[in-house]
């Protein structure tokens, strides 16, 4: 059964889309991961994330994508890279993960209501 949350807590929650601009291999990761730049507009600019992500996508894959980031996280700190929000997906089975990503394109920075 989910935790119920009020309407307020939601709103604390700052999803917008943002495009993928850059894309590096994490080789000091723990785990395969790449390092991401996601432009998330004027208002909000270029925030850079950790993704494990690699099992299902390539950097060109990803270059030029909108995903869906969380941008109101604190940064954190993963090995020598500040992670400062978090590109958003869904575990698969064998614990891959699908992107979250919008249906149509988007302007960067909206915000998911």
């Amino acid at each position: 059964m989910p935790e119920y949350i009020d309407w307020d807590d939601f709103k604390k929650l700052e999803i917008r889309v943002g495009t993928v601009v850059e894309v590096k291999s994490f080789p000091e990761a723990i785990k395969p991961a790449y390092q991401i730049k996601v432009d998330l507009g004027a208002e909000i600019g270029i925030k850079q994330s950790s993704a494990q992500i690699t099992e299902l996508y390539s950097i060109e894959d990803l270059l030029g994508r909108q995903v869906l980031v969380v941008v109101n996280l604190f940064p954190k700190k993963i090995g020598p890279f500040i992670s400062d929000c978090l590109i958003t997906g869904f575990y698969t089975k064998n614990e891959s993960v699908v992107l979250a990503v919008p249906e149509r394109k988007i302007p960067d920075g909206s915000l998911l209501s």
